[in-house]
């Protein structure tokens, strides 16, 4: 029997998930399979990807063949490297230690690129949503001075009239008293030089 390491397909319409199992070649996509190794979401920046790491491992050493999809996920997660420091230590090319060492630092650099991507897109995201903020809160103010102005504008209209023009009358009665005296005045200063 010839086993694959292949995706199956889950999730909804425009939102796919998909299982990473081990299955015969010849059974369908979405059928009857061996053992499911593992889960794969692209749908999130990274993907996030479940991995049983010894069990993929295994399948990989007994001669399961994957999908080029599953290589390249299996060789993200470093399944791959691994087998590859295994098969240098039964040659004798180094020891045990070394691969878990070598394989450790690995691992470790892959994690502070993945932090460095997550981190960015907090960034990112924060920025946006900051932008975002500073632009409701000019929509805010310019609606928040147009209904002022419209307020101001009402109480305007919804004024008495009888008001405006008492102290309009108000206003003009000095204005005629003090008119009525400068003409007062310089026919007094007349008078008595006429005599």
């Amino acid at each position: 029997m010839a086993t694959k390491l292949r995706l199956q397909r889950r999730g909804r319409k425009h939102y796919p998930f998909y299982q990473i199992i081990v299955a015969d070649s010849r059974a369908p996509r979405d059928g009857k399979y061996i053992e499911r190794i593992g889960s794969y979401n692209p749908n999130t920046h990274p993907a996030t990807i479940t991995l049983d790491f010894d069990r993929a491992l295994y399948w990989l050493q007994t001669g399961a063949q994957p999908t080029d999809t599953v290589r390249s996920i299996l060789s993200k997660e470093g399944v791959y490297l691994k087998k590859h420091l295994l098969g240098g230590v039964a040659k004798g090319a180094f020891d045990e230690a070394e691969a878990e060492r070598r394989f450790n630092a690995w691992k470790e650099q892959k994690l502070q690129a993945v932090h460095s991507i997550k981190s960015e897109d907090e960034a990112k995201r924060r920025a946006e949503n900051k932008v975002r903020l500073e632009a409701e809160k000019e929509i805010h103010k310019a609606k928040a001075e147009e209904l002022a102005k419209k307020r101001a504008e009402l109480r305007a209209a919804n004024a008495p009239e009888p008001v405006v023009e008492e102290t309009a009358a108000a206003e003009e009665a000095p204005k005629a008293e003090e008119a009525a005296k400068v003409e007062d005045a310089p026919k007094a200063e007349e008078a008595p030089k006429a005599e």
